[in-house]
């Protein structure tokens, strides 16, 4: 059984994880067409900056954000004094944190997918009628969605276990900030803690790589799909 602390955390993952998908997922489908599809002076920076948190380390990427999004921050400062939204040291900075970390592997999964789309489907669409935004839709995302499932599943696992990121910009805050792997953080630091740390380690393998399964599941059904 897990205790009320453990329970907390475990809920608190989930829903950042879950608000970092979701917040991610048009962000990361656009951006997985561009690079796809896009031809324009600057893609090979535009490709670097979107796998930059893949390479940078998370301390890293969470000061920046910290310096950008704090109250003292310009965009921070402009949210709380103009819209009274408040990043930093609450649940959705560390839903943006997880969002940013795990952005690149949903752009990846998704741009591999629209990389072997058959255009030719999409300009038998339009050569019948269909304008680009219903091509798009009733077509093409169709099409791509095993991948858009699969990075979002890819994200989701990654958002559960960042850290790094995290533990930087909104701090760890038990009932705010403080997700599986911050609490599993503080048990190690504490005197008698490592039961319940092992018990959030296990949890945390389970539900990661239940992800995993699934996404490669929703992969070899596709492979089966297109060659049936």
């Amino acid at each position: 059984m897990l205790t009320p602390f453990e329970s907390e955390a475990l809920s608190l993952s989930l829903k950042v994880a879950a608000w970092a998908v979701a917040g991610s997922l048009p962000v990361g489908i656009l951006l997985a067409w561009v690079l796809a599809r896009g031809r324009f002076p600057g893609k090979s920076i535009l490709d670097g900056l979107v796998h930059l948190p893949l390479v940078l380390p998370p301390v890293v990427t969470g000061y920046m954000l910290l310096l950008l999004l704090g109250r003292r921050g310009p965009v921070g400062a402009w949210l709380h004094d103009t819209l009274g939204i408040s990043m930093a040291f609450n649940w959705k900075g560390a839903a943006l944190a997880a969002a940013v970390m795990s952005l690149p592997l949903l752009v990846r999964a998704v741009r591999l997918s629209v990389e072997s789309l058959d255009q030719g489907l999409e300009q038998a669409a339009r050569t019948l009628g269909a304008g680009p935004v219903r091509t798009f839709f009733c077509v093409s995302l169709p099409l791509v969605l095993p991948g858009v499932l699969t990075g979002a599943l890819l994200a989701f696992a990654r958002s559960l276990g960042e850290f790094g990121a995290t533990i930087t910009f909104v701090s760890n805050i038990p009932g705010q900030t403080q997700t599986l792997p911050l609490a599993l953080y503080s048990l190690v630091q504490m005197p008698g803690g490592e039961q319940g740390a092992l018990r959030l380690c296990v949890i945390a393998v389970v539900v990661s790589l239940a992800a995993l399964l699934v996404s490669e599941f929703i992969n070899r059904r596709w492979a089966a799909r297109l060659k049936g």
